[in-house]
C-alpha cells in the first residue's frame, strides 16, 4: 500500500497542478531512443562546440552545458517574457571533449510534476557525463520542445553531440585556431568550421552574394554578437558592446 501511494504522488501532484505530457513522442519511441542512445557505442559522444556549464536555474541538483554564454540563453523566460539567465560560467569544456548520454528524460506528466518549476521542465533533457567538466550534479543538455519523431530527436542531437571524434578535422586547423577554439574565441581569417567548433551555430545566417564572393552573416542569440564570413573565412568578428558600457 505504502509503494503504492509513492507511485501515485506524482501522479496525483500533475492533476492537482494541471500538468499535461508536453511530448509529442509516444511511448514506445521514448523507450527505444533511451535504450539505443544509452547503451552500445552510439552513447559514447563527443562536443561539437566548445561548451559551458552554469548553473541549472532553479534546480541546484543539476547543471546545464550550452554553447552559449549564460546571457544568451534562451530556454527560460521570466513572466515579462525575458530571458532567465541560467548563471555564472562555472566550466569551459572543449570542442571534442567525450560525453557519455546516461539518460533520455521526455517531458511526460510524470516527469513534469518531478521537476522544479523554475527550469525548462517543458523540454526533452539529456544526462551527461562530460570529460573534463568539474565534479557536482549532472550535467544536462536540454533538447528543443518540438520534436515530433524518433528522427527529429536524434536530428537535435547531433546539433550539440557528433558520433565520431572530432580531433582529425581540429588538427588540421592552424595551431592558433585550435586554440582559439578551446578558449571559445574567433579570430580573423579563421575557417567556417572551426567557427562553429568554438562558438556553437548560429542562431541566424544572411547569405548575399558580391560578385564571385559569398558573403555571411552569422548572428548570435540576443543579436549582439556576430561574425562576417567571406568564402569560408572570417572577415570581422563583433562581440557586441558589454551592457553595462551601453548609454
Amino acid at each position: 500500500m505504502k509503494r503504492l501511494l509513492t507511485l501515485l504522488v506524482p501522479v496525483l501532484l500533475a492533476l492537482a497542478t494541471g500538468c499535461a505530457s508536453q511530448t509529442l513522442l509516444g511511448a514506445e519511441d521514448r523507450t527505444k531512443l533511451q535504450r539505443d542512445l544509452t547503451t552500445g557505442p552510439t552513447s559514447v559522444r563527443y562536443l561539437k562546440a566548445s561548451s559551458y556549464i552554469t548553473p541549472f536555474f532553479g534546480d541546484a541538483s543539476k547543471r546545464l552545458l550550452t554553447p552559449y554564454p549564460p546571457e544568451e540563453v534562451r530556454l527560460l523566460n521570466d513572466t515579462k517574457g525575458n530571458p532567465i539567465n541560467p548563471g555564472v560560467v562555472q566550466a569551459l569544456v572543449p570542442a571534442g571533449s567525450k560525453a557519455r548520454i546516461l539518460k533520455v528524460e521526455f517531458p511526460t506528466a510524470w516527469v513534469l510534476a518531478e521537476r522544479v518549476l523554475y527550469s525548462p521542465r517543458t523540454q526533452p533533457w539529456v544526462y551527461l557525463d562530460v570529460e573534463g567538466a568539474p565534479p557536482g550534479p549532472p550535467v544536462i543538455l536540454v533538447l528543443s520542445p518540438q520534436l515530433k519523431t524518433k528522427e527529429d530527436v536524434l536530428a537535435e542531437l547531433d546539433r550539440h553531440l557528433v558520433e565520431h571524434d572530432p580531433a582529425q578535422r581540429i588538427v588540421k586547423f592552424q595551431a592558433r585556431f585550435q586554440e582559439a577554439i578551446r578558449q571559445k574565441k574567433v579570430l580573423e581569417s579563421m575557417p567556417e568550421a572551426a567557427v562553429e567548433m568554438s562558438w556553437g551555430a548560429p542562431e541566424r545566417i544572411r547569405r548575399e552574394l558580391n560578385g564571385q564572393q559569398v558573403l555571411q552573416e552569422w548572428m548570435y542569440p540576443g543579436d549582439k554578437r556576430r561574425v562576417y564570413i567571406t568564402d569560408g573565412l572570417v572577415t570581422r568578428v563583433d562581440e557586441g558592446t558589454p551592457a553595462a558600457a551601453k548609454p
